[in-house]
């Protein structure tokens, strides 16, 4: 283990990923099968990620994620865990692409028709709204107008921009959101996604084998992907 520290300090990209504690994944007893090619060894019972392998996944992903963006195309992030949901959505806007921060709406990706009509429903009530067309409705209509518009927004709100279904999902903890990977295999869309040792990596194209619980591994991570949108999108 000391070795495999000590090389790590000598690379950039490895001491970032050691430093925001990336390297951390769960107990054995919670590790999926297919993670075990990403473990390199145990420290205080809590198994702990290759960093050279994360790495090379890392960029790997990033290739994708650049060859997305130079195309025109989009990219959905997704995470439904509170404590990222400012940093995904923040970044998301940064990187110009689609969003879903908090619930996944079931049918997002196989029932993309309907969920289109919910999000023209949004566009076209906060259009309405902004014209001063609800003035003419009483107070309580208006109300109950407001708070249909909150809740489009809630569930809706990071998608207006996703005309289409999105070429690619990054994803925040492919386990927890078992949904929205389900949905993305029905409809062949590759999944790029952080996960940890308790994720079943099989089912993801590009996985990045590393902490998805920690803010600070998380952003990290985030900030990676969202640097190649910005860099991509000024070459294409």
């Amino acid at each position: 283990m000391k070795k495999k520290i000590e090389k790590a300090e000598n690379n950039t990209t490895i001491e970032q990923m050691f430093k925001s504690g990336a390297h951390y994944g769960y107990s054995k007893s919670k590790r999926h099968p297919s993670a075990k090619k990403y473990i390199f060894g145990v420290k205080n019972r809590v198994e702990i990620f290759d960093l050279e392998k994360t790495e090379i996944a890392l960029e790997e992903a990033k290739e994708f994620v650049k060859s997305i963006i130079e195309s025109g195309k989009q990219i959905l992030f997704v995470s439904g865990k509170n404590e990222f949901k400012n940093i995904i959505q923040y970044n998301a806007e940064i990187a110009l692409q689609p969003y879903v921060v908090g619930r996944w709406i079931g049918g997002t990706l196989t029932n993309f028709s309907e969920i289109k009509k919910r999000v023209k429903r949004l566009i076209d009530m906060k259009e309405g709204k902004e014209k001063g067309e609800y003035s003419k409705h009483t107070k309580k209509e208006r109300l109950l107008m407001d708070r249909e518009i909150k809740k489009l927004e809630e569930s809706f709100g990071g998608i207006i921009s996703m005309s289409n279904l999105p070429s690619a999902l990054f994803i925040i903890d492919s386990k927890k959101e078992k949904s929205a990977v389900a949905e993305a295999i029905i409809k062949k869309i590759p999944i790029i996604s952080l996960s940890s040792s308790d994720c079943d990596f099989s089912k993801i194209d590009y996985p990045i084998p590393a902490n998805d619980s920690s803010l600070a591994s998380v952003s990290f991570f985030v900030n990676q992907v969202v640097e190649v949108c910005k860099i991509a999108q000024k070459t294409k």
